[in-house]
């Protein structure tokens, strides 16, 4: 778990960095905007791309720490031992939805690539950002199915 925790951590670090950039695009086009009547050509398309990409990158983050969203309505009073049987069984699915996302949206990147889409204002490939969302997306997934069949979590009931 050490080295997929590593890897979550960096791929959280590469997705702060690219909403930074995101914040520091908006700002430069607003200011632009306000006091020179310039803006930047493509700030929404490239605020988009990035977006999208840190959306991914922080999956990994976020499953390793088992941050992600829990509904718990139904199974705040049941046994901690029921609540990791539980928890083990969406790790589990989510580890299955992940690999199906990963892998429809390499099939996506390997189209956009043939097709040579592009953004409308800038042309920036569009399969530039479906490829960056994969490795994320199979590193959840790989997290997910460590803590689904992995040894039992700090605070976790065997």
């Amino acid at each position: 778990m050490k080295l997929l925790s590593l890897l979550a951590r960096g791929c959280a670090i590469l997705a702060g960095v690219l909403l930074t950039v995101i914040t520091f695009i908006t700002c430069v086009s607003v200011l632009g905007r306000n006091t020179i009547g310039k803006t930047l050509v493509g700030d929404y398309e490239l605020t988009a791309v990035a977006a999208g990409a840190a959306v991914a990158l922080f999956l990994p983050w976020c499953q390793i720490k088992r941050e992600n969203i829990i509904v718990d309505f139904f199974t705040a009073r049941m046994a901690p031992a029921t609540n990791a049987v539980l928890d083990r069984f969406g790790a589990l699915l989510l580890a299955v939805v992940l690999v199906l996302l990963a892998w429809r949206t390499g099939v996506g990147a390997i189209a956009a690539f043939r097709s040579n889409s592009g953004t409308m204002m800038l042309g920036f490939p569009e399969w530039i950002t479906y490829a960056l969302m994969v490795p994320p997306m199979v590193l959840t997934a790989v997290i997910a199915l460590a803590q689904a069949f992995g040894p039992a979590a700090e605070g976790e009931q065997a």
